[in-house]
C-alpha cells in the first residue's frame, strides 16, 4: 500500500500562512476531525497540488486522513458551501471548476470589496503603523519569488489581500474576502501554466505605496490593474485526472 510522506512546509523564515489559517479568526482553535481534513483539502487546493475538476474519492480520503467516511463527508459539505468543492448527485465530489460567468462574477466582486476595503484604510489615523506588517508581508513574498519557492510566493501573494481587509478588523469582511480569494486562486489554476508570469509583489508594492499616500482613486486603479492581470493570465483551461494521492503523500 502506498505509503504516506511528509509534506514539505514553506520556508519557515518566510512566515507563509496556509490559506486555511486566513478564513479564521485569530482566536480560533478549532482543531476537530473535521476541521483537519477540511483544511488540508482546502490547503492542497490553494497551493494547486489539487487542481480544479480533481475528483474527491471518499474512499481513497478515509485512507489518506485515516478517518471515518462520515468525517470526510462532513468535511466536503461544509467545502461545498465554502464553493471550493462541488458536489453532484451519482457522480461525488470534485474540485470547484468555474464557468465563464463565475469568473467574470468572481472578478467583479473582488474589484468591489477591494475598493471597499481601500477608502476605508485611506482613513485611517494610525495608518503608517497598521501598514507596517504588510509591508514586511510584501518583501517576504518578493524573497519567495526570487528564491523560486512557489508555495510560499503563492501563499504570500493570496495572503496580503485578506491581510488588507483584517487591517481594518472588519471579520465579515475578512470572510467574503477570503473566500473570494480562494475561488480567484482555483479560478488563476486553470490556466495559468507559467511560473513566471506576474511578479505580484510589484503590484503589491504599488497598491500599498498609494494606500499610504491615501490616494484611494490611485490605489484603487492599481489594484484593477492588478486583478485585470490575474483575469487575462486565464488560458485554456487544464484538463485530465488529478489523484488526490499525489495531492497529499508527494513532497512538493
Amino acid at each position: 500500500m502506498l505509503q504516506l510522506k511528509p509534506q514539505r512546509s514553506a520556508a519557515p523564515d518566510l512566515q507563509a500562512p496556509r490559506a486555511s489559517s486566513l478564513r479564521k479568526p485569530k482566536s480560533s482553535s478549532n482543531s476537530t476531525e473535521v476541521q483537519r481534513v477540511y483544511d488540508a483539502i482546502f490547503d492542497a487546493a490553494m497551493d494547486r497540488r489539487l487542481l480544479p475538476g480533481a475528483k474527491l474519492t471518499e474512499a481513497t480520503l478515509c485512507s489518506i486522513f485515516d478517518c471515518s467516511r462520515s468525517t470526510v463527508r462532513t468535511a466536503l459539505a461544509q467545502l461545498a458551501h465554502d464553493k471550493i468543492v462541488l458536489i453532484e448527485p451519482n457522480r461525488g465530489a470534485r474540485v470547484w471548476q468555474a464557468s465563464a460567468k463565475e469568473i467574470r462574477d468572481v472578478f467583479a466582486m473582488r474589484r468591489a470589496l477591494e475598493g471597499i476595503a481601500i477608502d476605508q484604510l485611506v482613513r485611517l489615523d494610525d495608518l503608517d503603523v497598521r501598514l507596517k506588517p504588510l509591508d514586511d508581508m510584501v518583501s517576504r513574498e518578493q524573497q519567495a519569488y526570487e528564491q523560486g519557492d512557489r508555495t510560499s510566493w503563492l501563499r504570500l501573494s493570496n495572503a496580503f489581500h485578506v491581510e488588507l481587509a483584517r487591517v481594518l478588523d472588519n471579520q465579515v469582511l475578512i470572510e467574503m474576502l477570503s473566500g473570494l480569494c480562494a475561488r480567484t486562486t482555483l479560478i488563476i489554476a486553470l490556466g495559468d501554466g507559467t511560473e513566471g508570469t506576474a511578479c505580484s509583489y510589484v503590484e503589491h508594492q504599488d497598491i500599498l505605496g498609494h494606500i499610504r499616500q491615501r490616494d484611494a482613486q490611485g490605489a484603487k486603479s492599481a489594484m484593477d490593474h492588478h486583478l485585470q492581470d490575474c483575469e487575462q493570465r486565464m488560458e485554456t483551461p487544464a484538463t485530465g485526472v488529478v489523484d488526490p494521492w499525489s495531492a497529499f503523500s508527494v513532497a512538493r
